[in-house]
């Protein structure tokens, strides 16, 4: 028996609560991967785009500065480190 009265019904709409978050989860994937069948993709569309980041890389390997390249191609320096770890571009690269 519970200590206070309306507890057993408390633990009974955290229960159900529960229950419709795993729904709502379930419904939410597979949306998600309805979606990525459709050929549809999710996220925030690239700032660079595939040839910038080759002509940032050309660049960058010739001995251009990462500021430079961020003030020619009008990206913030945030967005040119995110990108360049993401295809996987280190200043070791260079030689």
């Amino acid at each position: 028996m519970s200590a206070e009265p309306g507890e057993d019904q408390f633990s009974i709409f955290g229960a159900l609560a529960q229950y419709e978050r795993a729904l709502t989860r379930e419904r939410v994937i597979a949306g998600l991967a309805a979606a990525k069948r459709r050929g549809r993709q999710g996220g925030r569309p690239p700032t660079i785009d595939p040839e910038q980041i080759e002509q940032i890389r050309a660049a960058l390997d010739s001995g251009a500065s990462k500021a430079s390249v961020c003030r020619s191609f009008k990206v913030a320096r945030s967005t040119l480190l995110d990108t360049l770890e993401r295809v996987g571009w280190t200043a070791s690269a260079k030689a």
